[in-house]
C-alpha cells in the first residue's frame, strides 16, 4: 500500500515535471527568451553584461528547424537527419528601422539555422532600401539619418592634462585609452560626451578617427577590390528584397553569391567568365526572401552587416524589447540595479 502510493506521488511529480518542461519550451521556442549580451558592439544601448527579453512575437514566431535536439542546448546534441523547412507564422515580419534585433549569425554555416549565435544589432536598412555610409554618416535612400544618442564614434584627444582611471570612470568612458607620453588618448565617444569633453579648456584636440575614402579595408563586405569600402565609407548598396531581379555580372557577383549559395540553397559557379545557377547559364536571379542590413550602435567597435552583409530574412529571431537583468562582468561592481526592466530604445 504504501508503495503504491509512493508511486503514485512520483508519477504526479513527474507529470507535473513534463508538463511544466513542455510549456517552457513552448515559451522559449514561440514566444519570449533571454538571452546575454556578451560583446560591447551595442554600447551603450546594451552594456556586457545585460540578460536582453528577446519578443519573438513581434516579428512572428520561427518555427524550429532541427527537431531532433535536446532543448536549452545551443550547438551540440542535435541531429539534422530530419529537418523542418523556414516557415514563420507571421507573413511580413513588420521589421522598422532603429529596431534592436537579434537574429542567428549569419556566417556561422558550420552550424544548422537554429543552433547559431546569437547576435543583437539595430536595423538600419530594410528591404528594397538604399544603403550608404559617407564619413561614418548614415544615408538610407539618399537621406542622411539621425544618430541616436547612444551612438558611439572612437576619437582621437590631446589633453593639457593627464587624465587618470577615475576621470574616465567619472565620464562612463570604458574603452580606450593613453596612446603616447604626450597625453594623446583614443576614446569610445557618445556625441553628447564628444560635446561635453570638446568644451573643456584642457582638451586641446578631439576629432573623430575615420577612415579615408576609397582606403579599401579587405574585411569589408563584399571582400573585392572593385568595391573600395571600410566602415566609415561603405556603399551605395541597394538591399535585397523578396521578388528583386538582380542583373549579374562578374564584378558584382561578389555581392550576391552568399545570397544565392548559402541562404537561398542554388548551386552557383562560375566557369570561363560566365556564371551558371543549378548548371544553367544565366546574368540574372530573382531573389527569394528578404533581408536587412544591421549595425552595432558602438560603430568602430562592431562586427556587422559591413562585414559579412545581409541578414537573411529566416535568420530573425525577435526583437529586444527590455533589459531583464544586467551584471557588471567588466569591472565586477555587481548587479546594475539601475537597468533592471528598462526598456531597449
Amino acid at each position: 500500500m504504501k508503495n503504491k502510493q509512493t508511486y503514485k506521488v512520483m508519477a504526479e511529480w513527474l507529470k507535473a515535471i513534463s508538463i511544466s518542461f513542455i510549456v517552457v519550451l513552448i515559451i522559449r521556442t514561440f514566444l519570449f527568451e533571454v538571452s546575454s549580451v556578451n560583446s560591447p558592439s551595442m554600447e551603450k544601448s546594451l552594456l556586457t553584461g545585460d540578460f536582453i527579453f528577446i519578443n519573438k512575437l513581434s516579428y512572428g514566431p520561427r518555427l524550429p528547424k532541427t527537431i531532433l535536439s535536446i532543448p536549452f542546448i545551443n550547438q551540440k546534441y542535435y541531429s539534422e537527419f530530419f529537418t523542418l523547412p523556414y516557415f514563420r507564422l507571421s507573413g511580413d515580419l513588420g521589421i522598422e528601422r532603429h529596431d534592436v534585433v537579434v537574429f542567428n549569425y549569419p556566417q556561422e554555416d558550420e552550424y544548422p539555422l537554429d543552433h547559431r549565435t546569437y547576435f543583437v544589432k539595430r536595423c538600419i536598412a530594410l528591404p528594397g532600401d538604399s544603403i550608404k555610409i559617407e564619413n561614418g554618416k548614415i544615408y538610407i535612400n539618399n537621406k542622411a539619418t539621425t544618430d541616436i544618442e547612444t551612438y558611439q564614434f572612437n576619437y582621437h584627444l590631446k589633453s593639457t592634462k593627464v587624465l587618470d582611471s577615475s576621470y574616465l570612470a567619472s565620464y562612463q568612458i570604458y574603452e580606450g585609452g593613453q596612446i603616447s607620453e604626450n597625453n594623446d588618448y583614443s576614446f569610445t565617444l557618445t556625441n553628447p560626451l564628444y560635446d561635453t569633453l570638446k568644451g573643456k579648456n584642457y582638451v586641446s584636440v578631439i576629432e573623430k578617427q575615420t577612415e579615408q575614402k576609397d582606403m579599401w579595408d579587405e574585411f569589408v563586405f563584399p571582400y573585392n577590390e572593385h568595391y573600395k569600402w571600410n566602415v566609415d565609407h561603405f556603399g551605395s548598396l541597394r538591399v535585397p528584397q523578396k521578388g528583386d531581379l538582380i542583373k549579374l555580372d562578374t564584378t558584382n557577383l561578389c555581392l550576391y553569391e552568399r545570397i544565392i549559395s548559402v541562404y537561398e540553397h542554388q548551386t552557383l559557379q562560375l566557369k570561363n567568365g560566365i556564371i551558371y545557377i543549378n548548371e544553367i547559364a544565366t546574368t540574372t536571379y530573382t531573389i527569394q526572401q528578404n533581408y536587412y542590413f544591421m549595425l552595432g550602435d558602438n560603430r568602430h567597435n562592431s562586427q556587422d552587416s559591413r562585414h559579412w552583409g545581409f541578414v537573411p530574412e529566416d535568420h530573425i529571431v525577435g526583437k529586444a524589447t527590455l533589459i531583464a537583468f544586467s551584471i557588471d562582468k567588466l569591472f565586477g561592481n555587481g548587479i546594475r540595479w539601475n537597468r533592471l526592466f528598462s526598456t531597449i530604445q
